[in-house]
């Protein structure tokens, strides 16, 4: 008795997506605020824009940048934007939160980039097990853009799914 085994989920037409392969591959680099300010606590805006001038925004060349204040001050809004426009030339994104948040945020900026009609009438598994810590922003960004064109979406593993939705 020699039968020939079948791998049904190679035939299945599935397509497995794996978020892992979104996260960020430039560096993260964190800005904080508080190096900025006048004895740690206090923005002084004549003693600020100067300490970023002096800055040298080479060293944000090409990386994904964390804008945070670690002190617990009162920062208005004006100077992260000002920060936003020294980082806008050199870095290569820029959001608002520590280096962890920062991962999370970039990887759901890379997932929403994602041609959604690649997936067109397509059978999709979003992987549910690996490595890195997916946050819950990418699975509910994934969910929102494969609905309108995928046929089916499922969570979890080819051989081990729960199904999400099935378009008709």
């Amino acid at each position: 008795m020699s039968e020939e085994i079948i791998n049904k989920v190679a035939q299945s037409g599935l397509i497995t997506l794996d978020l892992e392969e979104y996260f960020p591959k430039e560096p993260i680099v964190v800005f904080d605020l508080k190096d900025h300010l006048f004895m740690g606590m206090i923005l002084k805006e004549k003693d600020f824009r100067a300490a970023l001038q002096a800055t040298d925004w080479s060293a944000y060349q090409g990386k994904l940048v964390a804008v945070t204040c670690s002190a617990d001050a009162i920062i208005p809004m004006w100077a992260y934007m000002l920060i936003a426009s020294y980082l806008g030339p050199v870095a290569t994104g820029i959001v608002y939160g520590d280096a962890n948040s920062a991962t999370q945020q970039f990887l759901v900026q890379k997932i929403a980039a994602i041609p959604a009609a690649e997936f067109t009438d397509k059978r999709i598994v979003v992987k549910g097990c690996g490595d890195k810590t997916i946050g819950e922003a990418a699975y509910l960004t994934i969910a929102a853009l494969l609905r309108p064109v995928a046929k089916s979406v499922m969570y979890g593993e080819p051989c081990s799914t729960v199904p999400i939705f099935k378009n008709k």
